[in-house]
């Protein structure tokens, strides 16, 4: 059974830098697929950012150049760390994970693991 837990949000002034952390139980980061969505009120969820089991990373357009996922095996965590943020950067970030990862960087319904989330408000 994978545990996830986010810590790290707050809130923020436009322009500013967040990092969230993302602790991983039951399982090696480096045997399952990562990745942080987010769902800001009365929008669906979106994922923001991915890492795959070898390394590889991709995230939205609408962060590109600002956020960057890592992980680090040795504290078996997941990270985000989100730069120049932005008022419409605000919503709650989740970590997920999936074991299979057939369809990477696949949509949220193919996550089986979820963390409990953590909320991120950027003032303008």
């Amino acid at each position: 059974q994978v545990q996830l837990a986010e810590s790290g949000g707050g809130t923020v002034q436009a322009g500013g830098s967040l990092r969230l952390s993302c602790a991983a139980s039951g399982y090696n980061l480096n045997m399952m697929c990562m990745a942080w969505f987010r769902q800001a009120p009365g929008k669906e969820r979106e994922g923001v950012a991915y890492i795959e089991r070898d390394g590889t990373t991709t995230s939205a357009d609408s962060v590109e150049g600002r956020f960057t996922i890592s992980e680090d095996n040795a504290k078996n965590t997941l990270y985000l760390q989100m730069n120049s943020l932005k008022p419409e950067d605000t919503a709650i970030y989740s970590c997920a994970a999936d074991l299979l990862c057939d369809t990477w960087p696949g949509k949220f319904h193919e996550y089986s693991y979820w963390g409990q989330g953590t909320q991120v408000t950027v003032s303008s």
